[in-house]
């Protein structure tokens, strides 16, 4: 033994590190640095110098995962207050916490690593977590659907804004707990994946990431709290102590000391956090919701009282706007039983998302281009007696200035609809300038060939039995979206007669609500205005599932009611003007039609289509209406043997039947869907492996220089064979009998691939692309054998491992013993 002196201890590093190494020494090792460390160690008597940064057992990994998840939860406390009850909190705090550990001890098996990780933390944020925040949308409380996924997207982020913006508590209604969801699931994640590293000093991590979740649950909560000197003070003990038990600094005679330190340490913050008086921050104190305008009347319901006050009345002028343009006031597509309203603030609608908006308005619109169109400005003075909310505007805007800072601030505009609001009124002599396009809009012929647009809008309530029976008798025949809304319009205006109900007037009654609207289409007398056909046909457009909402606005209006380019007059120098009276305020319906955006509809009677006594008013009986047949309700199995030549219509029982396929066929595709769609994400994640292996293995076959590819594809086989579970290592030669043994593989043809890879790799010869590519035929079949040899399940499992695609699967302390071996023969 040699001495424990100062020469000693150089004389035996000398001796180590010079001395001949013998195999399985540092030489093999992945670091000779730690093993002449410890052979130092070894070699000289010395105490063994302790690694406390590279130790993990299980009681380790299990204390790490209890400290880390009760930590979480400590700091997620923030939101309690904010959620109103701990039962609330709870709901999504503890089973987010429970997760996200789960999700990051799944790394520690060798077989789940990042791929798998991340599959169980999307399935979590997107199926989970909807399905324990929106439970009103599954099936049973447990099956997820369409909306719940839907909606639980949306709400991963939405919800931040919501508990900001309603004052506590918010209740667990509308998706609010995905705020809590997320922020507890991935932080309990990812301080997990820093606690269970080897190395002990990366937990040090997993308290910056504990502190960030709480700083930002205190950001999003009340002023007060739950207890948060309390909180934070327990949350500061537990981490501390349990990365010195990591650290191994808590050794038995300074744990007293250390103990009266951190006691003190908890008393002095402790005090300073109650001597302070400074009132928290929170962001729900700076933050400014988004306008309302669902607290605002029915604009719709106003129509009529313009007419009768101010029909003669220059209401608003517009100069430099081309002649026939509509100008809209507001727009409506919620329907609640009694008027026509926006959606409210806290849906996903779009008709109430009225927003401040800079010199710029931006140009994309729900997806669809505004480039396309006829661009223009034009100059808007409002009058005496249009003093509402609702600001006049044509088009899609593109900018709107008014010259004062003031009216900017108070300006909200909603590119969803393209309308806007002055939130201090409209006032007489209001002058602003607006530069926008006006979109094209589509032909008879094509709104006739289009298809309705996928548009989520809120359900209409209350709706009557003759909205649905009018509505299937006046266009449910037609084949197209388009057509069947043209029909709509088209059997309103020639059917219905036209009355504003005013003195003299023939008597209709105002309103557009359920009842008025089934006075017209179900009563004696089918007579209204603008206000009662645009309802009509909007409700009866939602019955066919089209799309629909409600305009009121400015027509340059003819004698009849219609839109007239005569209205408009050209001065001199070329610049339009136009009059608006309060006759010319009416109301119109838009449809959304794929490829051609909204389309305006205009189903009232014309103005001088004026009813009398003497003539049948009746609107015309559903039940007699000409029309073709309904879908049939027969099993298509049983359809199947009834005879289809004979027609007494030119075919069209035919063209029925397939219609009533198809829409069968739309209805099973929508279910499976509906129903299957956690299948899809999955699927998704499977081919997305997939597709990225097959990338993979394409480069490694035809990307390179012959040798590199050659040692590519055996690299390929040893790697299938490490992502099914087998061991490979050792040099090519050892492992091509590991193959051939755990396989069921021919030895020779292993031992002969290895060998040429072995020349490939260190004979120096020049290898040609012919020769590569005859490497990689054997090793296509070599692999497929491989996998032909496994049971189905595990062959499945060995398809979707990423093991070894990023490093090489084969244990790398055999590559310096094999490379000192081959480049010594």
């Amino acid at each position: 033994m040699i001495p424990v002196t100062r020469h000693g201890r150089k004389a035996a590093r000398g001796a180590t590190v010079r001395g001949t190494a013998s195999p399985g020494s540092w030489a093999d090792s992945p670091n000779p640095a730690i093993h002449v460390s410890r052979s130092l160690a070894q070699g000289t008597g010395l105490p063994r110098r302790r690694m406390p940064v590279r130790v993990r057992s299980d009681r380790t990994v299990l204390v790490s995962a209890v400290i880390i998840t009760l930590a979480s939860l400590a700091a997620s406390l923030n939101l309690l207050t904010v959620y109103g009850s701990p039962a609330a909190w709870a709901l999504g705090a503890v089973p987010a916490a429970l997760i996200g550990i789960a999700c990051a001890l799944a790394g520690l098996a060798p077989t789940l690593r990042l791929w798998w990780q991340l599959l169980f933390l999307v399935v979590a944020q997107f199926v989970v977590g909807p399905v324990i925040a929106l439970p009103g949308t599954t099936v049973a409380r447990v099956v997820p659907t369409f909306d719940t996924l839907s909606q639980g997207a949306a709400a991963t982020l939405g919800a931040f804004k919501y508990i900001i913006a309603i004052e506590p508590a918010v209740g667990t209604g509308s998706g609010d707990l995905m705020a809590l969801w997320t922020i507890v699931l991935w932080s309990t994640f990812l301080a997990g994946v820093f606690a269970f590293t080897a190395n002990a000093l990366f937990s040090l991590l997993s308290l910056v990431i504990v502190l960030v979740e709480l700083a930002v649950c205190a950001a999003l909560g009340t002023s007060s709290g739950f207890h948060p000197i309390v909180v934070g003070v327990l949350i500061a003990l537990a981490m501390l102590v349990w990365m010195s038990w990591r650290l191994r600094l808590l050794e038995a005679n300074r744990l007293l000391a250390a103990a009266l330190i951190v006691v003190l340490a908890a008393a002095g913050a402790g005090g300073a956090a109650i001597a302070l008086t400074g009132q928290r921050q929170v962001l729900r104190d700076h933050y400014e919701p988004p306008l309302s305008p669902y607290d605002y009347a029915s604009p719709l319901s106003g129509l009529r009282s313009y007419v009768k006050d101010h029909k003669d009345d220059k209401l608003l002028t517009v100069t430099g706007l081309p002649a026939g343009t509509p100008v809209r006031l507001a727009v409506m597509d919620r329907f609640d039983g009694s008027v026509w309203n926006l959606s409210d603030s806290s849906a996903a609608f779009g008709s109430s998302d009225y927003r401040r908006v800079g010199d710029t308005i931006g140009g994309d619109r729900n997806g669809e281009s505004t480039a396309k169109g006829k661009s223009f400005t034009a100059t808007f003075t409002v009058h005496n007696g249009l003093g509402d909310v609702w600001m006049p505007l044509a088009g899609s805007a593109s900018s709107v200035s008014f010259g004062t800072d003031a009216l900017s601030q108070s300006f909200y505009y909603n590119t969803g609809t393209d309308s806007a609001l002055l939130s201090g009124g409209l006032s007489a002599n209001l002058t602003y300038v607006e530069r926008g396009v006006i979109a094209e809009q589509p032909n008879s012929r094509q709104i006739s060939g289009a298809d309705a647009a996928a548009v989520n809008q809120p359900k209409a309530q209350d709706v009557p039995e003759s909205v649905k029976s009018t509505a299937t008798s006046f266009a449910g025949g037609e084949s197209k979206d388009g057509a069947a809304a043209q029909k709509l319009a088209d059997k309103l205006k020639d059917n219905g007669w036209f009355s504003h109900g005013l003195q003299g007037d023939y008597p209709s009654l105002p309103g557009h609500g359920a009842y008025r609207i089934d006075l017209l289409l179900g009563g004696d007398a089918m007579v209204g205005d603008s206000e009662q056909y645009a309802s009509a046909m909007a409700l009866m457009a939602r019955e066919l599932g089209l799309p629909s909402r409600v305009v009121m606005g400015f027509l340059p209006k003819d004698s009849d009611g219609g839109i007239s380019d005569a209205r408009t007059t050209v001065r001199d120098d070329g610049t339009t003007s136009i009059d608006f009276t309060g006759n010319d305020i009416a109301a119109w319906v838009e449809i959304k039609l794929d490829g051609y955006g909204w389309v305006a509809f205009y189903p009232t009677p014309k103005e001088t289509k004026i009813p009398n006594d003497d003539q049948n008013l009746t609107p015309p009986n559903p039940q007699t209406l000409v029309r073709q047949p309904p879908v049939p309700l027969e099993d298509p199995l049983r359809d199947q043997n009834q005879t289809k030549g004979q027609t007494n219509i030119g075919g069209s029982d035919a063209d029925a039947n397939a219609a009533a396929f198809w829409r069968m066929f739309r209805l099973i595709a929508g279910r499976v869907a509906l129903y299957g769609s956690p299948l899809w994400i999955a699927l998704l994640v499977v081919g997305a492996i997939l597709l990225f292996k097959s990338l993979l293995l394409r480069q490694a076959r035809g990307r390179g220089s012959p040798s590199m590819r050659i040692a590519q594809g055996w690299r390929w086989i040893c790697m299938l064979a490490a992502q099914s579970g087998a061991t490979v290592s050792g040099t090519r030669r050892e492992q091509s009998h590991m193959l051939a043994d755990q396989f069921d593989l021919p030895l020779e043809t292993l031992d002969d691939l290895s060998r040429r890879a072995d020349r490939a790799a260190f004979s120096g010869e020049k290898t040609d692309d012919h020769t590569a590519a005859a490497y990689w035929q054997d090793v296509d079949r070599i692999l497929e054998r491989m996998l032909r040899s496994m049971p189905r399940r595990r062959a499945l499992a060995t398809r979707l491992s990423v093991r070894g695609l990023f490093v090489n699967p084969v244990d790398p302390r055999y590559l310096s013993h094999t490379h000192n071996r081959q480049g010594a023969s």
